[in-house]
């Protein structure tokens, strides 16, 4: 959600920052700050899974790497974005012998789970920033609905996906997500977490 209505620059919003803890996420758009608390534990499992298709399909297809946030990408001078999961080109050139976030200016894929707090943003503010700014594909994962908003660029509408999610990369052969049991994974895992919670309280 915005936070008080002021311009923020990029010092800014570093300032806020600490290397010592993940959330919450601060993120510059537009002069627009947007603060996102930790989320709850079924987003951090999407992530975890999808990070884990992606990954795996990268080892085959060298096109890129999967990460996660946090991040601190500078797409645009004065924005910065955290998308959950994301790949970056395999041509990203480094700076020195480690990757700065400096270095990244695109990225082949930017993944936002939706959460309550995060709706509009996801789905207006981040997905025009990401499709004006060197993103080849933004995907909108909603879990309880269970399905993937895919936006391009240049497309006014996105594809809405429930069964299997396609993604080829220029350069590489098609992964195809199960979406059907990507969705049955994050709920199984969700339901353990939650059975394992209710036994604690019991006790």
């Amino acid at each position: 959600m915005p936070a008080i209505r002021r311009h923020w620059t990029t010092a800014d919003v570093r300032a806020l920052t600490s290397e010592e803890r993940a959330w919450p996420r601060y993120e510059l758009i537009d002069g627009e700050l947007f603060v996102t608390p930790a989320p709850a534990s079924t987003h951090q499992i999407a992530c975890a899974e999808l990070w884990r298709l992606l990954d795996e399909y990268l080892e085959r297809e060298p096109v890129g790497i999967a990460l996660t946030s946090p991040s601190d990408l500078e797409l645009r001078e004065g924005t910065i974005t955290q998308p959950d999961v994301f790949v970056l080109p395999r041509e990203t050139e480094i700076t020195g012998d480690v990757l700065l976030w400096s270095d990244v200016r695109s990225l082949l894929l930017a993944v936002e789970i939706l959460s309550p707090s995060s709706i509009r943003t996801d789905r207006i503010k981040k997905r025009d920033f990401y499709l004006e700014n060197h993103v080849e594909e933004y995907w909108i994962i909603d879990v309880d609905a269970r399905f993937v908003e895919r936006w391009m660029p240049q497309k006014e509408h996105p594809e809405i996906v429930r069964q299997v999610l396609r993604w080829t990369p220029v350069g590489a052969a098609p992964l195809d997500i199960d979406l059907v049991n990507y969705f049955d994974r994050i709920r199984h895992k969700t339901s353990i977490l939650t059975k394992r919670d209710q036994r604690a309280g019991n006790q």
